[in-house]
């Protein structure tokens, strides 16, 4: 196992390396550069106003260079602006006996400063994931047990008329997006167009304090949409593990119908769709971007919705690498459960 686990943890890396890359490739093309440079300064900046300012930002040197700027391997730009004042990447970091560090990148914890919030990057990336992790809490807390529990029911009942109907409900859930789901229950339980006002249509108010009213809409929308895969992976694995040979045997002894399910089919049948919740939390973390967004909820996909309309690359990068680690620490804590829940797979 723990030769498993290095292995793992270094193909992480090279792949959180090899994926920020091609982030830090795409949003220092050429042309977002001449947008940022304009954003900064001024609109009606010429080109040679454009070049001047992108040099004296740091952002005419070679892309590999600045890349290890931002990973911290590589010493930071400096220089003295014409009052005296020193200027560069790590200049956001000066403290109050002037030092000013040479190095400042992810290596350091220093992720940049964010024009658009105006603050270091690590503290709002910090906070807006806070208030995310937040609502995938609430989201998971409703879809996980909802979603086994309807897969259960559906894979006991194989082919009977609640199994029709489970099954049925499971695919409307999951062929309609958030940005429809979310879009109906704001009209219907947020609109006084149809008598129904119930619920907050917005969800400000939730950074400062979770209630019922300002919370149901968002993790109602998301729960749904998840729920519905994971209960059909539920009722195909269910379903499967109920024919099974071991199982006529225990029925055959006369075990009751209660202890077949809770002691014998349900740790099987959950091998599966425990690999499909692990998955749940990267696209949770992407999927909050449309849900966020509706419902004015400004957690982190809010940010990287302003992070890339504002063409804040520090703040996209820093979400990005954010997202990848996410993606990645997930899929290797579903491998290491999948082992755990199936005696069967063994680590060499």
């Amino acid at each position: 196992m723990f030769l498993f686990l290095t292995k793992r943890i270094g193909l992480m890396a090279l792949t959180s390396l090899c994926l920020t890359f091609v982030v830090f490739f795409l949003t220092n093309l050429q042309p977002n550069l001449e947008k940022l440079a304009k954003t900064q300064a001024n609109n009606r900046m010429t080109d040679d106003q454009v070049v001047s300012w992108l040099a004296r930002n740091g952002y005419d040197r070679n892309l590999f260079f600045r890349y290890g700027e931002w990973l911290g391997v590589v010493p930071g730009w400096q220089s003295t602006a014409d009052d005296g004042k020193v200027i560069g990447k790590c200049a956001y970091l000066k403290r109050d006996f002037g030092h000013v560090p040479n190095y400042c990148g992810l290596l350091q914890g220093k992720l940049g400063y964010t024009s658009l919030f105006q603050g270091k990057v690590e503290e709002i990336i910090g906070k807006r994931l806070l208030l995310t992790g937040k609502l995938m809490f609430w989201v998971m807390l409703v879809m996980v047990p909802s979603a086994l529990l309807v897969g259960v029911i559906a894979g006991m009942r194989e082919g009977t008329r609640t199994d029709r109907s489970l099954s049925t409900l499971s695919i409307i859930t999951t062929a309609t997006p958030e940005y429809v789901s979310g879009v109906v229950f704001i009209v219907i339980f947020s609109s006084s167009a149809v008598g129904l006002k119930w619920l907050n249509g917005s969800a400000t108010t939730a950074m400062d304090g979770i209630t019922f009213n300002n919370f149901t809409l968002p993790v109602m929308t998301m729960a749904l949409y998840g729920m519905g895969y994971i209960a059909r992976m539920t009722r195909a694995s269910m379903a499967e593990v109920m024919t099974a040979q071991y199982i006529r045997t225990a029925r055959l002894k006369g075990v009751t119908f209660k202890n077949i399910v809770l002691k014998h089919a349900l740790r099987n049948a959950l091998i599966a769709p425990f690999t499909v919740i692990m998955l749940q939390f990267p696209w949770l973390l992407t999927g909050v971007v449309i849900v966020e967004t509706l419902f004015n909820y400004k957690g982190f996909g809010w940010t990287l919705v302003q992070a890339a309309g504002n063409n804040d690359i520090e703040l996209l990068l820093s979400c990005s690498i954010a997202a990848v680690l996410v993606v990645l620490i997930t899929q290797l804590i579903s491998d290491i459960g999948y082992v755990y829940l199936n005696p069967k797979i063994r680590v060499n």
